[in-house]
């Protein structure tokens, strides 16, 4: 299911269903019991409830889980959005750049394909090979790396699952010379939602709140916030 299929889905529910019918639980769990193939429904709808005490291995655990209609999406970014990323790093395509949280490697090869040639990722596989990527395990809230290691710091679709969102972001800043590029949802916030979501972003101003940063721009494309921050 694309990313724009999704986005179309999340509006129906979070939009046109009233909330007291939206965030019933009786009426959730047929939902949830299809989006996750009958598997482990319990323990997702009931994600918010119970993050702060998960350990990390229970939380990584969770993220693991394969069985959901959206696991074979190839990247949680539409289309538009990674237009949208990719010109505001065109200007220099030798650049150093950094894809924070990569996941299966969609974005990229769009970048491979655009042209850029000094591609770094990270993300928590053990390892990850693709050609012509350098590839480092690293948790977001602590990276290995050193400060302004990277031109241009690309997180897309990575911020509304962390717990300490504040953490992440002053990493984010702290690797990035020039430029930090954060794509999130624009949704609102249901206790039951299908991804292991924990921050929200209705408005662009919790966003800009959250990233901090002077000289920016943010933009709604198709359902998701573009962040863009210049140092």
């Amino acid at each position: 299911m694309n990313r724009n299929l999704t986005n179309a889905l999340r509006f129906i529910l979070d939009e046109l269903l009233p909330p007291i019918l939206r965030d019933n639980k009786y009426f959730m769990y047929p939902l949830f019991w299809i989006w996750y193939k009958g598997k482990h429904v319990k323990e997702r709808m009931e994600f918010k409830t119970n993050f702060h005490a998960l350990t990390s291995e229970q939380y990584d655990y969770l993220y693991s889980l394969t069985d959901s209609l959206s696991h074979d999406r190839p990247t949680d970014l539409n289309a538009q959005c990674i237009e949208k990323i990719i010109a505001e790093a065109a200007h220099d395509k030798n650049q150093k750049l950094i894809d924070v949280g990569c996941g299966r490697g969609y974005f990229l090869n769009k970048l491979k394909e655009s042209g850029f040639t000094n591609i770094h990722a990270c993300d928590l596989y053990d390892s990850y090979d693709m050609e012509d990527v350098t590839y480092t395990k690293t948790y977001i809230e602590n990276m290995v790396f050193e400060d302004n290691a990277f031109d241009t710091v690309i997180c897309s679709h990575v911020i509304e699952h962390i717990p300490d969102a504040q953490a992440a972001v002053k990493e984010l800043k702290r690797i990035a010379k020039d430029k930090v590029i954060i794509t999130v949802p624009c949704q609102r916030y249901y206790h039951y939602t299908f991804d292991l979501h924990i921050h929200f972003f209705p408005e662009r101003s919790y966003l800009i709140e959250l990233m901090d940063m002077e000289n920016f721009e943010c933009t709604k494309i198709n359902g998701d916030w573009v962040f863009v921050g210049r140092k």
